[in-house]
């Protein structure tokens, strides 16, 4: 165990936007050990403040579902890998042939950009800070979008995404990631969190063999089958836990912490 690579929403942060302090030692003890620290993540870079607040993070955190990566210490982009507005603009449009009433948002390096309803209710606290507007008006050329979504208020994020992907495919990669919303994530072809993940463990000299990654979405699915020790959270989608070689506990069990401190354990480290 070399390098630790973890998601962060359900799979060590919870709803109520807390690490567990049994967590919080975990990775401590990890990085006192030598194991480098990533936090692979759908998130953009404006909302990894857990990671700071609570974890006392200061390393790379990839961003955006392999889109982004960023020094959260310099608070700076390293690097990104962006969608042209024209792919956005057809990507909308053969969504809307499939589903009309599906509503979308753009994720820039700039900030975001999300159409009339694509929050219901404006009950989003995090993006309550945006003013909803049409995408053509707000979106310029020279934007670079990291992530685009659509949203539908019917059926399943699992039937959306089956309907939508291989109609997308030449445009954009698309996966999801939110329990109980029918919301898909639309990347550049190509970019998930393991194409972004084995980079950077290259860049370290590591290899997928002496990485442990943590992951309960379908945004992790590439990720988990990786990695070599790849674990999904027996809480998790049931598409993620069937494409990691392990599992581990429940999250409201401090699955993570769980299996750090047994493999901390076995390379002779205790945790205080």
């Amino acid at each position: 165990m070399r390098l630790v690579a973890s998601d962060i929403d359900g799979t060590i942060l919870g709803h109520d936007g807390k690490i567990s302090d049994r967590t919080v030692r975990a990775f401590h003890a990890c990085r006192d050990a030598g194991v480098e620290l990533v936090f692979v993540t759908g998130r953009p870079p404006r909302w990894l403040h857990p990671l700071q607040d609570q974890l006392g993070h200061t390393g790379t955190v990839i961003c955006s579902n392999g889109a982004v990566v960023w020094d959260l210490e310099a608070d700076k982009l390293v690097s990104a890998r962006t969608l042209t507005l024209d792919a956005v603009l057809e990507v909308r449009r053969v969504i809307k042939r499939l589903r009309p009433a599906a509503l979308f948002a753009a994720e820039t390096l700039g900030g975001f950009h999300l159409e009339p309803g694509f929050i219901e209710n404006g009950s989003s606290e995090l993006l309550s800070e945006f003013t909803p507007a049409p995408l053509a008006e707000t979106l310029a050329a020279d934007d670079a979008v990291v992530k685009f979504l659509a949203i539908v208020r019917e059926g399943t994020a699992d039937d959306f995404l089956a309907e939508v992907a291989p109609a997308v495919e030449h445009l954009a990669s698309a996966t999801h990631s939110s329990p109980g919303v029918s919301m898909l994530e639309l990347a550049l072809p190509g970019v998930n969190k393991a194409v972004t993940l084995a980079e950077y463990a290259a860049a370290l000299g590591i290899g997928a063999e002496d990485v442990v990654a943590f992951g309960d979405m379908p945004n992790d699915i590439e990720m988990l089958r990786w990695a070599g020790h790849g674990y999904a959270m027996a809480s998790g989608h049931p598409e993620a836990i069937r494409a990691a070689g392990q599992q581990a506990p429940h999250f409201d069990d401090d699955g993570v912490a769980q299996v750090l401190e047994s493999r901390l354990a076995s390379l002779g480290v205790q945790i205080s």
